[in-house]
């Protein structure tokens, strides 16, 4: 697998919006926060939207309010399951409540035209192998990144490579999966560092 640094990508489209892919919790490592702050400001002073979850908590919350803090757009998708849990982020410039998870995904990956993928659980998991899925179906050819802080994501990473030593997973497909270490690292790969 080449490193972060031998792969760069084109878009098929410019770059406007990046739909951003995260917890809705913290970690224990604060260094997952102050990428995701990190992220949210590095866009926003790019004049790049962010497109999320719409969550007041988590990381979530920390991409937002980053982009925000610096003057950016920041879209939020939020299903009506989880404004009755009290998680909607008020506070952004729009706001979408929808019926229930799918249409968030199908909002968030129209409104997107790139992906970037930051720690966290079951729910970012489904959706970053959902825009791969799509993207190798050629549903869409919008570049994924999984923006791997601290390491976070190396176990998922080898078990992708254990697919395709199993037969699994072609390695074609297996090399669509982008990998920064670091937010300038993500954002170069999507050609908007």
């Amino acid at each position: 697998m080449p490193a972060p640094s031998d792969v760069s990508v084109t878009a098929v489209s410019p770059i406007r919006n990046v739909a951003v892919f995260c917890a809705s919790a913290d970690g224990v490592d604060p260094v997952y926060r102050a990428a995701a702050v990190e992220l949210g400001r590095k866009l926003a002073e790019r004049k790049i939207g962010v497109v999320f979850g719409g969550s007041k908590v988590g990381l979530m919350q920390a991409v937002a309010q980053g982009a925000l803090d610096a003057g950016g757009h920041v879209v939020g998708v939020i299903p009506t399951v989880l404004v009755d849990l009290e998680v909607a982020h008020y506070g952004l410039p729009e706001l979408h409540v929808v019926d229930n998870m799918h249409t968030r995904k199908a909002m968030i990956g129209a409104r997107g035209d790139a992906f970037i993928v930051l720690p966290g659980g079951f729910g970012t998991f489904e959706e970053f192998f959902e825009a791969l899925a799509w993207q190798t179906l050629k549903i869409h050819a919008k570049p994924v990144v999984v923006l791997n802080t601290s390491g976070f994501y190396n176990t998922l990473l080898t078990f992708l490579d254990e697919c395709v030593t199993h037969g699994m997973l072609t390695l074609e497909k297996r090399e669509i999966v982008l990998v920064a270490r670091t937010v300038d690292e993500a954002l170069t790969l999507l050609g908007i560092a």
